[in-house]
């Protein structure tokens, strides 16, 4: 690591160790805001695009003779077809199109085909979309009237498949604290940053030349403060396990090759540092900069761009 005064003026340590044990002393317990929860804007926003045709199934609710109140449904308006894999909380994908196993019990694996986006249907795509429906249990939540309106169904399918995305708003929510105090500082400094730039666009933003580990490498925060780029990672571990050993270690090796040019800061925390400090403590050596968010809370950004 480099010593930088900050380290003793703010943090009162006197040598690496104790910089070292600062960090794992304060590390954050959770970093998680409003918006980790789920994105209700999207949810709603999912759930009006098919809000008509949703209304349109609700005919079904309670019908008795289901199967012709089905058929007779979907003659009238073929374009309902389309809606009905949303019904099913799918991967997120908006999937359409199915290849679904139907026996394997004879030594041999037997698939049906389904597709959705049909605009012009037969009355055997009607039979098969009939199956589908009929196979996948929506028929009996339908006729049972154990729900009452398909579009408030439909806010609760999306507001689950919503919450799949909260590992990534997690990783968000720290690159969005980060952006603030990179933010305030460059305002303050009068600094430049781009936000998730690649080599080529911070060539294209600076004409400077970044070395680059691997093609497709792309770092959350680049600073330029007139003299040199500062390349920032981010990331925050609430719970232990091999991907930190990994993250160090690539961490490391990235260092190596800006080292010569530009200067790598990693921004990291989390409790999940507290139960495997090895790999962290052999990044904190091995690299000139590697922060805490409790260092950005004490104001190390200030003193980074002077040393």
């Amino acid at each position: 690591m480099k010593f930088i005064p900050f380290y003793k003026e703010k943090l009162k340590c006197q040598n690496e160790d104790e910089v070292f044990d600062y960090l794992i002393k304060n590390l954050k317990p959770s970093i998680l805001l409003w918006s980790y929860f789920v994105n209700w804007e999207k949810v709603f926003g999912n759930t009006k695009k098919i809000e008509i045709a949703l209304n349109n199934l609700n005919y079904l609710i309670g019908k008795e003779n289901f199967d012709d109140e089905f058929r007779f449904l979907i003659k009238q308006n073929p374009e309902i077809a389309k809606i009905i894999p949303a019904l099913v909380v799918r991967d997120g994908s908006n999937t359409s199109k199915f290849k679904i196993l139907v026996d394997y019990k004879q030594k041999k694996f037997v698939y049906e085909e389904y597709d959705f986006t049909k605009s012009n249907l037969t009355a055997d795509d009607i039979e098969r979309y009939l199956t589908f429906v009929k196979e996948a249990g929506l028929n009996a939540l339908i006729v049972s009237q154990k729900i009452k309106n398909l579009v408030d169904y439909m806010i609760g399918v999306e507001a689950g498949l919503d919450s799949n995305g909260r590992k990534n708003r997690g990783g968000h929510c720290m690159e969005n604290i980060v952006e603030f105090f990179i933010s305030d500082l460059c305002k303050r400094k009068g600094y430049e940053y781009l936000k998730e730039a690649n080599a080529d666009k911070i060539k294209e933003k600076w004409n400077i030349v970044v070395p680059v580990d691997k093609s497709s490498r792309r770092y959350d925060f680049v600073v330029n403060n007139g003299k040199e780029l500062f390349i920032f990672e981010t990331n925050f571990y609430g719970g232990g396990g091999s991907k930190l050993k990994s993250t160090a270690g690539e961490y490391r090796n990235l260092f190596d090759v800006l080292s010569s040019k530009l200067k790598f800061v990693w921004v990291t925390d989390g409790y999940g540092w507290k139960s495997i400090t090895r790999p962290l403590r052999e990044t904190f050596n091995h690299n000139e900069y590697l922060f805490s968010l409790d260092m950005l809370e004490n104001g190390i950004l200030e003193k980074l761009f002077d040393v």
